[in-house]
């Protein structure tokens, strides 16, 4: 990740890019406006109703570094496509049959919603990008430049990325009474680039509370917390698992490294982050954060994907996810905005 100067044209400002760079978090409200948040919740809805569980494999899926991840075709197969996954606690553990409905079984849906799914698709479109200004993509529009801190594009310009590359969209359905805890971890174990560059870009598209298992992170751990392990497709080409990092830990800059801990391993605590439908959560690729077990009658439906850089990184075989056909999504896709 480029270290950030003051972005050109907005994106964040330069209070919470300083937040940003410091915390390794930044929640930035109001984000989408209620209509898109309406709209891409109607999709989630109807993508959890219409779903066949005719030829379905039933593959679940499981959190965090020390436990079993699916990885069954249905799973390492889907960088370009929409497929449905289902909470652990969705099944009778006495009969193995699905005790929930459907729609209120699937832990998440992924891993292509950027690219299949016009309401999520949407999101990235370069007309709604401000930094377009006076092109026929916007057409100088004032609604556009008054919501020019929420398009992606202008966000991730102004973290620095040369080249953002969008990969790995999934709704995530923190599901009533069964949606499972998340334990500690770095988005960059999962999508990993060398050197580390991925930043999430984390949508409410609910309420996300204490309740029901909002996010919790660890201020200042992307600064010292390396990226120990990837996960990665076995050898043997079956199945998914944890291999030692032997690359980069941090991306470049002086602000990274273990030294930095200072104790702060130790004695940091996590700060919760309860958000409100319609906000965005940037979180850097090293930043260690969790969430809980949602044991309220209340779901949390979000929508996120992430963002790694393209340019003077590399991302190998190695990784789970592997690229479409034609590449990783580029964010910046019309002249005048690299």
């Amino acid at each position: 990740m480029a270290s950030a100067a003051a972005p050109p044209h907005g994106g964040v400002t330069p209070e919470q890019l300083e937040q940003f760079h410091r915390d390794g978090y930044l929640i930035i409200p109001d984000a989408l406006p209620p209509t898109t948040v309406r709209a891409l919740l109607d999709e989630t809805h109807s993508l959890l109703d219409s779903f066949s569980l005719a030829e379905h494999p039933m593959t679940r899926f499981s959190t965090g570094e020390k436990s079993a991840h699916v990885g069954d075709d249905y799973f390492l197969t889907s960088g370009d496509q929409v497929r449905f996954f289902f909470e652990e606690d969705a099944f009778d553990p006495a009969t193995g049959q699905l005790a929930k409905p459907k729609a209120r079984a699937i832990n998440k849906i992924g891993h292509y919603l950027h690219g299949l799914s016009a309401p999520f698709a949407a999101l990235l479109d370069p007309a709604r990008n401000p930094d377009l200004r006076g092109s026929a993509a916007t057409g100088g529009s004032s609604v556009a430049a008054g919501r020019k801190e929420s398009h992606p594009a202008a966000v991730a310009r102004a973290l620095g990325f040369r080249d953002p590359r969008v990969l790995q969209s999934m709704v995530i359905c923190k599901q009533p009474e069964i949606g499972g805890a998340v334990p500690p971890h770095q988005d960059s174990t999962f999508l990993y680039t060398d050197p580390p560059s991925a930043v999430g870009f984390w949508y409410a598209l609910e309420d996300a509370t204490a309740e029901n298992g909002c996010l919790s992170f660890l201020p200042g751990s992307h600064r010292w917390a390396p990226v120990r392990q990837r996960f990665v497709r076995l050898p043997e080409g079956t199945g998914t698992g944890f291999a030692s990092n032997e690359g980069p830990r941090f991306p470049p800059g002086e602000e990274y490294g273990e030294e930095k801990a200072a104790g702060e391993e130790e004695q940091g605590e996590y700060k919760m982050g309860e958000v409100k439908a319609g906000s965005l959560v940037l979180i850097h690729g090293n930043l260690l954060h969790k969430s809980e077990r949602n044991t309220s009658d209340k779901g949390r439906i979000i929508y996120t994907f992430h963002v790694i850089e393209g340019e003077g990184t590399r991302y190998d075989e190695r990784n789970w996810l592997q690229p479409p056909k034609e590449g990783f999504t580029k964010l910046y896709r019309e002249e005048g905005i690299h």
